[in-house]
């Protein structure tokens, strides 16, 4: 059987290697004319349509720009924990000029706009191949 490695949860999004979580930034794209920012990888502007785009990487810490809570388990094929606990689903604004919609980890009665929360990288699941699918949330600083 191969070694156990670990995969983000969706390409682009995450800085390599994930084999230290603690290092792993969001990883995005940034333009080069206007200096607008993208989660993930961006072949040209969608701001300008530039195609003079450099790679970034986010710091790991943001504000609450805005959330709500989610009290039901989510349809479909949820990942989450068993049994299901509500938690903040909120639009992390980073220092970078991008907000990222996000799980918000920690207690959701602490929850208000403009706290400041710290991206932390985890083991989401493992795949069919073995792999450990890594994603990411914010938790309260």
């Amino acid at each position: 059987m191969n070694p156990q490695k670990r995969v983000p949860v969706k390409e682009g999004i995450l800085t390599s290697p994930l084999s230290s979580a603690k290092d792993v930034r969001l990883a995005g794209t940034r333009c080069r004319s206007c200096g607008e920012s993208f989660l993930g990888k961006r072949s040209f502007c969608e701001n300008c349509s530039s195609e003079s785009m450099e790679e970034i990487r986010f710091g790991n810490r943001g504000k609450l720009y805005s959330y709500t809570i989610i009290r039901h388990r989510p349809p479909g094929d949820y990942k989450g924990p068993d049994p299901f606990v509500p938690f903040g689903l909120g639009l992390v604004e980073l220092p970078e000029g991008i907000r990222v919609l996000t799980r918000i980890d920690g207690d959701i009665k602490a929850l208000k706009i403009s706290v400041e929360l710290e991206l932390e990288v985890y083991k989401l699941y493992d795949d069919a191949e073995g792999n450990e699918v890594m994603a990411f949330h914010f938790k309260q600083v």
